[in-house]
């Protein structure tokens, strides 16, 4: 077994030319096989088999809502290794072949809600399976919006959403974070819809493949983890916003995109003065409808982005900074199960403010991180100090796919780096955290091997740095540690007078409409959460709330309004609800007004009636919970 396993541990030399390069010069990344590495949201069983690249050949049915083509899988087994297994979710498979079309055996297993059916193929000696498939007509990654759903209105789109297993709806492989895989894809599409996807674009204009239709090729030479293959086609056009950064998105939203993601170049440059090379070529983005779930997802080449984040004076771009931050923590080195996410997320969040500052300045850093810091400490107090969902390496009944507390996991994640940054001093630190990411380029990662790595290259045996930097309890341990680095108190203090001011019955602070983002929330959020009506109308008026531009002060208002039932707020959270499917916004304003009684009930039904056609699965999911709907 020892042999086996360093076998799997070998990694090939990386392609670094993009095209149909030959299979034997793609990097093959290796695994982690301790215990806190296995993944049991997949069905695959890596130690055995397991796929290291991915050829997908698929016709896009707008009409079906499906796609359907063949993937063709490359495996490493182990000696005398006669099966392998995938994950699949509504995935309906015709057959399996070898490279020689000869049939496979296949066996579909039982179904769970949560994983889908594991696939089972008998593939002998075979090393390569070609597996003949369509998604089911609800694959939860895919989401078909009609024209009427798009800004241009005369064509329909199609947007995936891969994280955490959802990819096993449209693609046959194994869905796990710790399987890294090379892919390529030749997908077809009606004209004049253009695809994109989250590798080099072979094709970028398409080849006419047949009376109106367009073959669009991909490819990835790095291995990824299997959520990020990513693809999204319609009524999209682009502008290159710098050498190697540019922008996707409707015609009708390109101006205000591209006017938003200007400094897209220099944040490249901020990230790779940090902490080294950016290595997956392009960095560029796609601005998508609205229905979108999330404010953005990483996918290599191609961050896909809400339009929500769009305030027309680059207040809300930090969520561009945090999607290039993956590109080094999450894409570059991946946590290996969903219980270690903050592997991912703590760190981009923490690599996301260093970019702010190196953009934005020192200022507009801290208040971010003094934000970031009352996030940690509302989910903290919600969850309660012991509990176990406010540890860093989650358990396993807390490290579900879409498990964990943001809170925790992107912010106690921030907070912790940020807090051995403040012991250890930042070019000592910076030095390390750069280090890491080449180190561990291209490779799955656990807490454990962090923690190891840390010790071995950054405390080297320093017993009393050991002890100041508490680092156990901080990842294995529910709470904060003592040691903890707070915010700088004078980060907020002019806003934090405005508060005491107001709630001591004084009016509204005339200086917010000059306050930056950051300094709009920290009020909105520290004021009383019951406020009678005459004040919450005499906020609203004064400071032009319900009419914010800015999609994260609306929500902050909007989110405390129906907590009082403030009746002038329903109609704007209903124009707010029905404009937009990014859960961060639509899963909390069903549930204030799910909380406030056969009051906020009977909105919330009404509302959800009209609107739930228009968001993804991954909202839909969410908010149906919430509502008890079934």
């Amino acid at each position: 077994m020892r042999l086996f396993l360093a076998a799997f541990a070998l990694v090939a030399t990386a392609c670094t030319t993009a095209g149909d390069a030959p299979r034997e010069t793609r990097m093959v990344a290796p695994i982690l096989t301790t215990p806190d590495a296995r993944d049991t949201h997949s069905y695959a069983r890596p130690e055995v088999a397991r796929v290291t690249h991915v050829d997908l050949d698929l016709a896009l049915d707008f009409e079906a809502k499906r796609v359907e083509g063949t993937a063709a899988l490359d495996i490493l087994a182990a000696p005398g290794a006669q099966e392998i297994i995938l994950d699949s979710k509504g995935l309906e498979i015709a057959g399996v072949t070898d490279a020689n079309g000869r049939a496979l055996p296949l066996v579909v297993g039982a179904e769970d809600g949560a994983k889908g059916a594991p696939v089972t193929i008998r593939m002998g000696d075979a090393r390569r399976v070609i597996v003949r498939y369509r998604s089911g007509p609800d694959a939860a990654a895919l989401q078909w919006l009609t024209p009427q759903q798009t800004a241009g209105g005369q064509h329909p789109y199609l947007l995936s959403q891969g994280q955490p297993t959802l990819n096993r709806t449209w693609i046959p492989t194994q869905d796990s974070p710790g399987i890294r895989q090379t892919w390529t894809a030749r997908i077809t599409a009606p004209e004049p819809l253009k695809v994109v996807m989250s590798g080099d674009r072979l094709t970028p204009e398409g080849e006419p493949v047949g009376p109106g239709r367009r073959a669009y090729r991909f490819a990835m030479n790095q291995p990824v983890a299997p959520y990020l293959i990513a693809i999204a086609a319609g009524d999209i056009a682009f502008r290159p916003l710098g050498p190697r950064t540019g922008v996707w998105t409707e015609p009708a939203m390109m101006d205000r995109a591209a006017a938003e993601l200007a400094d897209t170049e220099r944040m490249v440059e901020a990230a790779e003065a940090l902490y080294g090379p950016y290595r997956w070529g392009r960095y560029d983005s796609i601005v998508l409808p609205p229905s979108f779930p999330y404010g953005g997802m990483e996918n290599p080449t191609l961050t896909f982005l809400t339009p929500t984040f769009i305030a027309g004076d680059k207040s809300l771009v930090g969520l561009v900074a945090h999607e290039l931050a993956h590109s080094w923590s999450g894409n570059l080195v991946t946590n290996a199960t969903w219980a270690d996410s903050w592997l991912n997320e703590g760190f981009t969040s923490y690599f996301e403010n260093r970019i702010m500052e190196a953009i934005y300045g020192p200022r507009r850093a801290r208040q971010e991180a003094a934000l970031s810091f009352d996030d940690m400490m509302s989910a903290l107090n919600e969850e309660g100090m012991t509990d176990s969902t406010t540890r860093l390496n989650l358990t396993a009944a807390d490290g579900k796919p879409e498990g964990g507390v943001s809170g925790i996991v992107y912010d106690k994640g921030a907070v912790f780096l940020r807090t051995i940054e403040r012991i250890v001093g930042r070019e000592r630190w910076d030095a390390y955290l750069r280090s890491y990411f080449d180190r561990h380029a291209f490779q799955p990662m656990t807490s454990a091997r962090f923690l190891a790595d840390l010790r071995a290259n950054l405390v080297q045996g320093d017993a009393a740095l050991e002890q100041r930097l508490m680092l156990d309890q901080w990842v294995y341990q529910p709470g904060l540690p003592s040691n903890v680095a707070r915010p700088d108190p004078a980060a907020f203090a002019e806003v934090d007078q405005a508060v005491a001011a107001f709630s001591a019955g004084g009016p509204p602070p005339a200086s917010f409409q000059g306050w930056t983002t950051a300094e709009r929330l920290r009020f909105l959020n520290r004021l009383p959460r019951e406020l009678a009506q005459p004040r919450l109308a005499e906020l609203d008026r004064a400071l032009s709330l319900s009419t914010a531009g800015n999609n994260e002060v609306l929500f902050a208002w909007l989110n405390l309004a129906l907590a009082n039932r403030y009746e002038p707020a329903v109609a704007p959270a209903e124009r707010f609800l029905a404009s937009m499917g990014r859960r961060k916004f639509v899963l909390p304003l069903f549930q204030t007004l799910w909380g406030e009684g056969e009051w906020g009930r009977a909105i919330a039904r009404r509302v959800y009636a009209q609107t739930r056609p228009t968001y993804h699965a991954v909202t839909t999911g969410s908010v149906d919970r919430v509502l008890g709907v079934r």
